[in-house]
């Protein structure tokens, strides 16, 4: 167990008080408005904007499953996550401007102006209810998990109140389980009173808290003399760790614990070919979406949009993963015999065995900041669905917007009780990842085409999101993941496709309006253009198809360069990071030829 020295005690607690401070210096301007509640009153600058995105994807969950990812495959595992870089780089150049040029409070929102009649009302009330509670308390309750295992690592012993384990109506809550719950509340609590502005506030602070941290607690890693620095490192592992990419053409998905990643070629050609644009995740929505989608709207206009998702992109693929998995590859010499479900825990290991008084205090902080900073953003982006999408259209009309705020403070709680009882009833994040993959393969082509096609309607988007739930039963634990993936794809996209042609499209009326407020440009719209010669659409096309490849190029060379550097390889590293800075350059000499609304 851990000793927690008084100084850890009191940096924690000064921790806690700023973020409430925060919470606190914020409330009235929240308070006016949802707009100013979910929006912060559109008018955060890109860094803000940007960084609240990191941070909220920053979890307790992130550096446990990275380290996993690095013990079972080496550095290549995590390619199971850098695959999404693809559909957030398409999203920075693609869909960043329009999102905040739509001028609406949540992506939900978004079938309002988009759709028409009833159809379209039944599926902003499905989408608030169904990712805002269903599928957002799935994602907070897999974050809870992680840090309850964080908890048992370093409080193995801990009781609440004198008590091991809580049962009520069927429900067992571990002693840990209690103590996140207490976290949860002083979560909702400043992000109640703060809005979006205080909690993308509290999520910068956070964010650089959480960096911090983990810099350093990689550094003190590496450094132990049981590992001798990085050459040390390197003699202690074999090389398969250090590789960056899998190895191709081998049986099976993936390597067995302890060996290199290999993965069939069908294997990998899903991974990087079609779930980033197929499946819905949170933060890595195709088209964007989500608290993603909340921030570019939140932005002061569409070049900070745009900028925001840009250095989202950066920070999340190429920033932070290198800490974490510097420290993956410590606790696989540290703690190389634990058990395949607890190489998570090594890095939690390493944070009570290594750090000295002071340095537990701000890890252990920053695993704090990482965790809240998550909880604080979904329970603000749940809640704007529920009061915007759900209760405003179809349960309370005509409310003025402070009597919404109140409500949207009372549901931030509910929210958070709800997820308390989801928690308790998962037992592996992984497991949980990989049904939301499932679950929605398919609906990615919908959310990227309703853009760019006329055709879409509101029958096409139900229609992907429920079908994959009348496949699912049949191949679930029968066919290995990612697998899944191409028969929900293929079984989802031919009958969206389907009933897209059998049903009438929207009104030209509603088409208009929607091209007259967004103007996305492109073929796709042609039909509806030419009806408003008066209305200019975007153009420029093979800029934004050239920026997403600049875009990756300075993403991916950035990460491996990265790499490259601290694993002493100093000029290949160079070259990668002057692709890198090629790539940022051209970039932004093409801003210039893009239009910009005001």
């Amino acid at each position: 167990m851990a000793h927690i020295a008084g100084i850890d005690w009191i940096i924690i607690i000064v921790y806690l008080i700023i973020s409430l401070g925060i919470g606190f210096l914020m409330s009235k301007k929240a308070g006016k408005s949802t707009s100013s509640f979910f929006l912060s009153g559109r008018n955060l600058p890109w860094y803000i904007a940007g960084t609240s995105m990191v941070a909220t994807t920053f979890a307790a969950d992130t550096p446990l499953a990275v380290t996993e990812l690095v013990a079972k495959n080496g550095i290549a595992g995590n390619w199971l996550w850098w695959n999404m870089v693809f559909g957030g780089i398409l999203t920075v150049f693609f869909f960043s401007r329009l999102w905040r040029r739509a001028g609406i409070i949540t992506d939900t929102e978004f079938v309002d102006i988009r759709y028409s009649g009833w159809p379209a009302r039944f599926l902003r009330g499905f989408r608030a209810i169904y990712i805002g509670i269903f599928m957002n308390v799935i994602v907070i309750a897999w974050v809870n998990l992680a840090m309850v295992k964080i908890l048992t690592v370093m409080f193995p012993d801990v009781t609440f109140f004198g008590l091991k384990e809580i049962s009520f109506l069927g429900f067992h809550f571990s002693a840990q389980l209690m103590y996140v719950f207490l976290i949860m509340l002083f979560v909702a609590t400043y992000s109640s009173l703060a809005g979006l502005m205080g909690s993308a506030l509290t999520d910068t602070f956070q964010f650089f808290i959480a960096i911090t941290g983990t810099i350093i607690l990689a550094v003190v890693a590496v450094r132990a003399p049981e590992i001798g620095g990085i050459a040390g490192l390197k003699e202690k592992l074999p090389d398969w760790a250090f590789r960056f990419a899998p190895e191709l053409g081998h049986a099976g998905a993936a390597g067995a614990v302890g060996g290199a990643m290999k993965m069939t070629v069908l294997a990998f050609f899903t991974y990087v070919g079609v779930q980033w644009w197929s499946s819905w995740y949170p933060g890595a929505e195709p088209g964007g979406g989500g608290y993603v989608a909340q921030r570019m709207m939140s932005a002061k206009d569409e070049k900070n949009s745009l900028l925001a998702t840009l250095w989202f992109q950066v920070a999340h693929f190429a920033v932070r993963p290198w800490p974490w998995i510097l420290v993956g590859l410590v606790a696989l010499v540290i703690y190389p015999d634990l058990p395949p479900d607890q190489k998570g825990n090594g890095y939690v290991m390493i944070i009570r065995d290594m750090l000295p008084a002071g340095l537990l205090g701000l890890l252990l902080a920053a695993f704090l900041a990482a965790y809240m900073s998550t909880i604080a953003s979904q329970t603000n982006w749940g809640t704007s669905y529920i009061i915007n999408d759900l209760f405003r259209p179809f349960i309370k009309k005509g409310g003025d917007e402070k009597y919404y705020v109140k409500i949207a403070r009372i549901t931030t709680f509910l929210l958070i009780i709800f997820s308390l009882f989801i928690t308790s009833k998962i037992d592996r994040i992984s497991d949980a990842w990989i049904f939301i993959l499932n679950a929605s393969a398919g609906v990615g082509l919908v959310l990227i085409f309703r853009w760019f096609w006329w055709r879409i309607n509101a029958w096409s988007e139900i229609t992907a999101i429920i079908a994959p739930f009348f496949i699912l039963p049949f191949i679930y634990n029968k066919v290995e993941f990612p697998y899944t993936l191409l028969i929900i794809v293929g079984w989802t996209t031919i009958w969206w496709l389907m009933v897209t042609f059998l049903t009438k499209p929207e009104s030209d009326e509603t088409l208009r309006s929607f091209y007259k407020k967004v103007h996305p440009g492109g073929a796709g719209w042609r039909r509806i253009a030419v009806q408003m010669p008066e209305v200019q659409g975007d153009s420029g096309f093979k800029y934004l198809f050239l920026n997403w490849f600049l875009g990756l190029m300075l993403v991916l060379f950035s990460l491996f360069g990265t790499g490259k550097i601290i694993f002493g390889d100093y000029l290949t590293g160079g070259v990668y990071f002057v692709i890198a800075i090629l790539s940022g350059y051209i970039i932004s000499r093409n801003f210039d030829k893009l239009k910009w609304a005001e």
